[in-house]
């Protein structure tokens, strides 16, 4: 794939997390958006993809696969891809007084909250030579916000676009929090030069197969024909027209993120764990087993109880998901969604289950997601994937009894301090 010779947008816009999630969602809106904002994006740590895009001059295929058919568009926005050891292209670029904001798509478990040894090793690189090259996320943004303000480049608007509650000012804490190891100055000009958003983010993009693959194309994504972006802050350098594209902008995003993070997140999250242990492979085969989706509809039914949107709003949004979830051409792995539980649970059940365990109420719904997860653990279903893994399985492991108020206590203390609770997940685990 080439542009025959047309020049790439010029850079306006700068990326961190160079994947499938974001060439479907930020990059497609920003192609719709028909305004001359180019994209450099950056990989998390590969160069594979970035090479591959690089030789396609950043094009690629998305391939919208609905229940009916296919829908091809080649997206032009991304102008420039670097790997992640390109680190003076990524201070050059966060330097640049073109370019105006910063989207980030790295992952619950990217921001690195508390203490972490390789972050911590940044920070030390960082103190010595600001210009050094780091390899955690958090540093690589304080690194370049170091860079623009040293250049004196202008206000800057920070994106984060990953399934977290109040990302913007997750983001904006993580930021703040290693500008004041790194250099304090800093601090001041990110008061003053820099404004985080804080976003709602939402379709589905399974890991592309090589029979997904476009003749021509190596780096096509598949993704399905429901999206959805909802933002809310002040953009400091202005921003492109992604309201053209579809994108929602309000003033209170907490009622699409609770929607979202517990109905489709948190759905997602009980067919990896339950829907696997059960023999599936995909969503869609778990949305074909009766038993999975009566689960599903459960916890549907617990969450919304506390979801602050129009019933007729949440009506159409699971009734949305049940065709979503059912896609039989989306080839969404639960092994892919299953990964990262250590991050996910706690945002995407945990909120639901205090909720109702405040009522009195035990939730059969979110009793059963920890249940088939400390299943997981113990070798249920698909293989762990976690930062912890070694820890979590080690802490999963022996006697129920003893591993359960174990595991629950990993999560939060109170959980293992309910025995309710605790008694209802043994029960729901076997013998």
């Amino acid at each position: 794939m080439s542009r025959g010779g047309r020049a790439a947008p010029p850079v306006r816009l700068v990326h961190l997390g160079l994947g499938n999630f974001f060439r479907a969602h930020q990059a497609w809106y920003t192609d719709r958006a028909g305004d001359d904002w180019g994209i450099a994006a950056f990989s998390g740590r590969s160069a594979e993809l970035a090479d591959a895009l690089r030789a396609q001059d950043g094009l690629y295929t998305l391939v919208t696969r609905a229940g009916d058919g296919d829908r091809l568009d080649v997206i032009s926005s991304l102008a420039r891809a670097h790997p992640a050891a390109r680190h003076d292209a990524w201070l050059a670029t966060v330097a640049s007084p073109d370019v105006r904001a910063m989207t980030i798509t790295i992952t619950e478990a990217g921001y690195l909250r508390g203490a972490h040894a390789e972050l911590q090793a940044d920070v030390d690189a960082l103190r010595a030579d600001r210009s050094a090259r780091v390899r955690t996320a958090p540093a690589r943004i304080v690194a370049g916000l170091e860079a623009r303000r040293r250049a004196d480049a202008g206000p800057l608007t920070l994106i984060p676009c990953d399934n977290l509650p109040e990302n913007g000012a997750v983001v904006a804490q993580v930021v703040a929090d290693l500008a004041d190891l790194v250099e304090p100055r800093l601090r001041d000009w990110l008061e003053t030069s820099v404004t985080t958003v804080t976003t709602m983010v939402d379709r589905i993009t399974p890991r592309t197969t090589p029979g997904d693959l476009v003749a021509g194309d190596r780096c096509t994504v598949v993704t399905e024909p429901f999206s959805e972006w909802v933002l809310s802050g002040r953009f400091a350098g202005g921003r492109p027209r992604w309201e053209d594209a579809g994108a929602t902008f309000t003033d209170d995003i907490a009622p699409f993120e609770e929607r979202k993070l517990w109905l489709l997140n948190g759905g997602h999250s009980l067919l990896a764990y339950a829907g696997s242990a059960r023999g599936h492979e995909t969503v869609a085969d778990s949305m074909a087993d009766k038993t999975c989706r009566a689960w599903l509809e459960a916890w549907w039914t617990e969450a919304s109880r506390h979801l602050t949107l129009p019933a007729e709003d949440l009506a159409r949004y699971r009734q949305a998901l049940l065709e979503r979830f059912a896609n039989p051409r989306m080839r969404h792995r639960l092994a892919q969604i299953a990964a990262d539980g250590s991050q996910k649970l706690p945002i995407r059940i945990l909120p639901v289950l205090r909720a109702e365990r405040s009522t009195g109420r035990m939730p059969e719904g979110a009793v059963r997601v920890l249940t088939a997860w400390i299943c997981h653990l113990r070798g249920a279903g698909v293989p762990v994937a976690d930062p912890r893994a070694d820890e979590l399985v080690a802490l999963a492991a022996g006697p129920l009894p003893k591993a359960v108020p174990r595991i629950l206590e990993d999560l939060d203390a109170t959980l293992a301090a309910d025995d309710e609770l605790v008694a209802g997940v043994l029960e729901r685990a076997g013998p």
